[in-house]
């Protein structure tokens, strides 16, 4: 299945255990039963009533005469702890404990079995207690009325020290959220007492709410309030110094005029009926470490034919609306949808029917998110028990008790890459499987074998060129929370097919707030380009400490050099302008790491592809003959070339060398021809120099190497020249010296004698024309005396122009 649920907690292995290890431990010693004594038949009563912002774990239970015992599991050291024992038969159902463990916070109702007598006050409903537990001792009365109280202590972000004040969160049914301060303070020792317990301050944090949220790991609340019928979304923020702000507000377009009251995330609720609340509206808002912001909603059914929810991305300002229609459907389906937060993503699911896998930070285009059908196996295999979304991608099953932490299966997404025809799905696993991989070898290697034997799987979109990309970005993306502004993460830009089985409709919504902060930073151009690209070689040597199979990066490439220095540069320019808070080594190093990414993703698509057809060093000789292997690489580093092309991404050095190399072993002359021409081959000199040694002058070969030389640029084609020992290169040579000596030349008054002793032949075009060669040559040695070119001079050109005369007169 794409999603995996791996258990944090378990009340059954982590808690039960330990009860029955202390109620054995209390009968050997004769104490009775005791507060610790549970039954085997009392393991029902046994609940998770919170989770805290540090991972710790609040239950409760009841011994055999009814009493409520507080339990707490520390996540830490995976130790359990009585916290409380009040001697009253009833029934938890909120509960909150601070940081220190000093301070328990109860809401109770009266119990709900039959014969039991009320053990509440006349008129009321609930009692919320605060009770100080270190040790126990005072236990205060914080509401006894006829409305149901949530309680939640605040966790400041300053964990290294008890603070002098605690702060703690009333939520009333009766649609208000007050704070109350609680001073604390040291007696007898470690005895933790509340100062003026008489009188508490406190504080009206908001009014006529109709929905809530807590979020226990940023320590914000999330609420909306209806204005004139319309539903505003508000954001509390506590911080660590005792004060609270108004984060944002912000418009929803959903329907909560007739929802009632309702509560998210402050413990487990098991007072709100789960069977009516299914039947109503789901709404919840969810972020991440990146800073983006969803707010989930789905309306109440009318009908479960057609499923439609709705994802406001916040932090994009659009919301996206979906429906899909339910095949199949049956007298089973009676909870709904649910929303889980998966950090990166937000699953939305129904077991037997349809799995959502939104990109929460990508949005913009469907492919990016992957949608299942009830015709996919994985669907089935889903959870199916209700389920409480915290923070963390950490989710809650209250009815078994159990913590999980969900997880995005790998290995489902690869075999989903792999055996889907849908090239959206192709898109959308390919990202979601390198999210979860994050840069492993081990996912890598197994994406680009599957690539090197489909490289042309998908129609719609560049496959190599979106790995590149992806698994780049990917590998980065962590270093900072605004990678997505920095870096592009996919190199499809837009998506305007369907996604089977799904509809939706995208519109405009308010934006919270904008900030953006600083100015465009001055900094200089790097001028020392090709150390950059030093800096990124040796930072991609770094990453593979074997030996590579193919021959990349040993050549001095300037071209692919150049390329790779000036991208550091703009790159780090890029990044110095929109990360002023980070310091610069960062910076750059982070540069060094992404571009050295991209290079080596290459590498290993080539090295995977040279490795599946068993290629060897011997090929890298010209004077070989391309077989149904070289073929298929050469084919491969043509895609690549394709990917990478469009995008302007500098390739390893040395790799133009070996594409072509392969090109003329397998390429016949006029198709290796037209691929230099329409840039698919691009010449170096490396490979030309190479070229011009391993063969011969036989006459293919003579018409390869001239159709080659005419194509080089002149600086590496007069080089390259020199090289060739051929009558050939040698007018080409002599035409180039020509063409600079009289590029300047101004006819001057002459002696039409021309002195006959020192004349070989007795050709007076030739003779005329080599004289004046001659006294240009002169003149140019007197005024540049230390210019050389090569021992190429005006007798060098008679004797070529002789030998060129010579062939074609065929004599």
């Amino acid at each position: 299945m794409a999603l995996r649920l791996v258990a944090d907690f378990d009340l059954g292995k982590d808690v039960l255990p330990w009860l029955r290890a202390q109620r054995a431990a209390s009968e050997a010693s004769g104490a009775g039963s005791g507060g610790a004594d549970v039954l085997e038949n009392d393991y029902e009563s046994l609940r998770v009533l919170n989770v805290e912002r540090n991972g710790n774990i609040i239950y409760t239970y009841k011994d055999d005469k009814g009493n409520v015992i507080f339990g707490l599991y520390d996540c830490q050291t995976r130790q359990n702890e009585l916290l409380y024992t009040f001697e009253k038969d009833l029934q938890v159902f909120s509960c909150s404990v601070n940081s220190e463990r000093t301070l328990l916070a109860a809401s109770l109702v009266q119990s709900t079995k039959a014969g039991k007598r009320n053990e509440l006050q006349p008129g009321s409903k609930c009692l919320t207690l605060l009770v100080e537990i270190h040790p126990v001792n005072n236990v205060k009365v914080l509401k006894a009325v006829d409305s149901y109280i949530w309680v939640q202590f605040l966790y400041p972000h300053v964990e290294s020290h008890p603070l002098p004040e605690n702060h703690l969160l009333l939520i009333s049914e009766e649609k208000y959220i007050e704070q109350l301060r609680i001073h604390v303070a040291q007696e007898d020792g470690n005895r933790v007492v509340i100062k003026n317990s008489g009188h508490l301050p406190r504080d009206r944090i908001a009014e006529d709410f109709v929905w809530a949220q807590w979020d226990m790991s940023e320590q914000r609340l999330y609420y909306i309030d209806l204005k004139k019928s319309r539903s505003i979304l508000k954001c509390i923020q506590f911080y660590a110094d005792e004060s609270y702000n108004l984060m944002f507000e912000v418009p929803l377009d959903v329907s909560l005029s007739n929802s009632g009251f309702k509560l998210v995330n402050f413990g487990c609720d098991y007072h709100q009926d789960r069977e009516k609340l299914s039947k109503h509206l789901t709404l919840c808002v969810f972020t991440n470490h990146t800073g983006s912001l969803c707010v989930c909603y789905s309306p109440k059914c009318a009908s479960w034919e057609q499923i439609t929810y709705s994802v406001f991305y916040i932090h994009k300002g659009h919301s996206k609306t979906f429906t899909t229609s339910l095949e199949n459907v049956g007298s089973h389906v009676t909870k709904g949808i649910t929303f889980l937060n998966l950090d990166y993503y937000v699953a939305v699911y129904l077991p037997g029917h349809f799995f959502h896998l939104l990109n929460v930070q990508h949005p913009d285009l469907i492919c990016h998110s992957l949608f299942l059908t009830g015709n996919n196996e994985m669907i089935d295999m889903l959870p199916h028990c209700p389920l409480q979304s915290l923070s963390g991608s950490l989710v809650l099953d209250c009815c078994s008790g159990k913590l999980y932490r969900a997880l995005l299966s790998q290995s489902s997404l690869l075999q989903l890459l792999q055996n889907t025809r849908l090239d959206c799905e192709k898109m959308a696993a390919l990202h979601c499987a390198l999210y979860c991989g994050q840069g492993t070898r081990f996912l890598e290697r197994q994406i680009i074998q599957w690539i090197s034997e489909n490289v042309s799987a998908c129609h719609s979109f560049d496959l190599i060129q979106e790995f590149i990309i992806a698994s780049s970005y990917w590998s980065v993306y962590s270093e900072t929370s605004n990678m997505d502004k920095l870096l592009p993460h996919s190199s499809v830009l837009t998506w305007n097919t369907e996604i089977p089985g799904i509809t939706l409709v995208t519109e405009d919504i308010a934006l919270p707030f904008m900030k953006k902060t600083g100015k465009r930073r001055s900094t200089a151009y790097v001028r020392t380009i090709l150390d950059n690209a030093i800096k990124v070689i040796s930072n991609l040597e770094a990453r593979n400490l074997g030996p590579r199979l193919t021959p990349l990066l040993q050549e001095e490439d300037s071209h692919q050099r150049l390329l790779m220095g000036l991208m550091v540069s703009e790159l780090k320019d890029h990044f110095l302008r929109h990360l002023q808070g980070v310091e610069k080594k960062k910076i750059e190093q982070m540069v060094l790491d992404y571009i050295s990414k991209l290079l080596d993703l290459i590498c290993h698509i080539l090295e995977t592809s040279w490795r599946k057809h068993n290629l060897h060093s011997c090929i890298l000789h010209f004077n070989s003959r391309g077989s149904a292997a070289e073929f298929a690489v050469f084919h491969i580093m043509t895609r690549i070339l394709e990917a990478t092309k469009s995008l302007f991404l500098p390739l390893p050095p040395g790799f133009h060398t070996l594409h072509t190399i392969l090109g003329v072993h397998c390429l016949p002359l006029h198709n290796l021809l037209h691929c230099i021409d329409s840039g698919v081959l691009l010449l170096t000199e490396t490979a030309v120099v190479r070229l011009m040694k391993d063969l011969d002058n036989t006459e293919k070969n003579e018409k390869l190497k001239f159709s080659i030389i005419l194509r080089l640029p002149p600086l590496i084609g007069q080089k390259i020249c020199r090289l060739w020992d051929h009558p050939m290169s040698s007018n080409i040579i002599s035409r180039n010296h020509v063409t600079r000596l009289l590029q300047n030349y101004k006819k001057q008054p002459r002696n039409s004698m021309i002195d006959k002793s020192s004349v070989s032949v007795e050709f007076l075009p030739l003779n005329y024309f080599i004289e004046i060669l001659t006294d240009i040559e002169s003149s140019n040695q007197a005024l540049y005396p230390f210019e050389g070119h090569d021992n190429v001079d005006a007798e060098f050109v008679e004797e070529a122009a002789l030998k060129h005369t010579t062939m074609l007169l065929g004599l």
